[in-house]
């Protein structure tokens, strides 16, 4: 077992796997495998499940939360991938906002033994009606499956004024008509445009098709 330096020791490897220090020994949260390393709790992190797990695994190198990182999560479903940016980011806070109801419920649950997660009811393209939940964040994390993806976050990180952002590009959210490789350039010119600097940009394959991360950072 070894930790990936580039995530200050937060995630560890071994054998092509991924894990992070639990924060809440003794619970799962999607059916994950738990181990024991050096008297410590270890969540197995499946790529297969996760987008920022997926981009780690396929070399994604430009990672931006730290152990004291605020976060703002667009799009936290139940909480799969958020309940291990909060095993990260342990003496910080993840705010995860989520828009259906019945993810959300999910949500609450995975929120209530760790609390740097705050679950936040909330449509993503109305930062406004949330702002009151969370306070300023260094990072804003997204993945929302629907149109105007480097839109929304480039006015939740105006909103919370962060420095890095990271959005999975889902392209057939974005126009099922168009080659995913030109959706993928395009939503990299917009924040170029809002006035942004790309850091990274890779495909999700082979865990996801037609997606794509890219880590960005205030100019």
């Amino acid at each position: 077992m070894e930790a990936l330096g580039f995530t200050s020791g937060r995630v560890l490897t071994e054998r092509g796997r991924l894990y992070t220090e639990s924060s809440c020994p003794g619970k799962r949260v999607y059916g994950e495998r738990l181990v024991r390393h050096d008297g410590k709790e270890l969540r197995e992190w499946d790529p297969r499940r996760s987008k920022l797990g997926a981009y780690l695994s396929v070399g994604g190198t430009a990672f931006p939360f730290t152990t004291e990182s605020r976060v703002l999560y667009l799009g936290a479903s139940s909480g799969t991938t958020a309940s291990h940016v909060a095993d990260i980011c342990r003496d910080g806070k993840v705010y995860c906002v989520e828009f259906a109801q019945r993810m959300f419920r999910d949500l609450v649950k995975t929120c209530e033994d760790r609390p740097q997660m705050i679950p936040i009811l909330g449509d993503a393209t109305r930062p406004e009606e949330y702002a009151v939940f969370a306070d300023s964040v260094d990072i804003v994390y997204q993945d929302v499956a629907q149109k105007r993806q480097a839109d929304i976050i480039c006015d939740n990180m105006d909103a919370f004024g962060a420095t890095h952002g990271m959005v999975a590009v889902k392209a057939r959210s974005e126009d099922v008509t168009s080659a995913p490789e030109r959706i993928f350039r395009e939503t990299e010119d917009r924040i170029r445009e809002r006035g942004f600097r790309i850091v990274d940009a890779r495909s999700l394959e082979p865990y996801e098709k037609a997606h794509e991360m890219i880590v960005f950072e205030r100019r």
